[in-house]
């Protein structure tokens, strides 16, 4: 199989997977809702809530997976605050709102925010900070924050992501790499003296 067919592949699955959490929830709620008209009423909000959060997760990744386009520093900042949770905080307070992502750029951002996110391992907050028309930095802190294995070593041999896309569950890291190759953008490491295990990532851009 060719590396773009089982990219695509990797992808819907993960999609697939993605989408799941949501649809179940509009599904058990609407059989709430018909075989316990009293329950309706919540179930109905159940519904609501559970459609919002697919709508905002579609777009997020249409915008990360999908075509490029350009972004402002407040448009990232929307989606990037559309993944905070009551364990995962986002924040968005030291990136320029009014400086524009170059297509490429913006689509790079949202990939180290959807990998940053997903390196908390479920609590904890991503910081990003930065000019959207140079550099940008993404940092994560949390008890079991921490980059998955190796992909650190991607950013030095980002050829090698190819041969990691065999598990739908750890596609982020890789396919962040191979999109900021594709874009000729680099992310590197910004190791502290104490070489901290989830040290900050910095995206440039110019």
């Amino acid at each position: 199989m060719s590396n773009g067919l089982r990219l695509a592949e990797i992808l819907a699955i993960r999609l697939c997977h993605d989408l799941s959490s949501p649809l179940g929830a509009m599904l058990g709620a609407s059989g709430v809702a018909e075989d316990e008209p009293a329950l309706a009423g919540e179930a109905m909000a159940i519904m609501a809530d559970a459609t919002q959060a697919m709508v905002r997760r579609i777009r997020l990744v249409r915008a990360a997976w999908g075509g490029p386009a350009p972004m402002s520093g407040s448009e990232f900042a929307t989606m990037a605050a559309s993944l905070a949770t009551k364990r995962v905080a986002i924040g968005t307070d030291d990136l320029d709102p009014l400086a524009v992502f170059g297509a490429e750029g913006a689509r790079v951002a949202l990939n180290v925010l959807l990998l940053a996110v997903e390196a908390l391992h479920g609590n904890g907050t991503v910081t990003i900070g930065g000019d959207p028309s140079g550099d940008i930095v993404f940092g994560i802190a949390g008890k079991t924050s921490a980059w998955p294995a190796g992909f650190i070593g991607l950013l030095a041999d980002p050829d090698s992501a190819w041969t990691m896309l065999d598990d739908p569950a750890k596609l982020q890291a890789p396919l962040t790499v191979l999109l900021a190759q594709a874009a000729g953008l680099r992310i590197s490491v910004l190791l502290g003296p104490n070489q901290e295990a989830a040290p900050p990532l910095l995206l440039r851009l110019s």
